[in-house]
């Protein structure tokens, strides 16, 4: 075991450069390209146009 380590101090990781902000963003895009799209619902497309002409 090392020093630090035997201390139970957290080790320091090194970082390639890229901030928070940007793995966030990376996340949110491939979450946003990778989920299929929903598909429509039958019932309620008849639901909607119904009610539109009620109103």
């Amino acid at each position: 075991m090392s020093a630090t380590e035997s201390k139970g101090q957290p080790q320091s990781c090194a970082v390639a450069g890229v901030s928070m902000r940007d793995l966030l963003a990376a996340g949110e895009a491939a979450a946003l390209l990778c989920t299929p799209p929903r598909a429509p619902e039958p019932e309620r497309a008849g639901r909607a146009s119904a009610h539109r002409e009620a109103a």
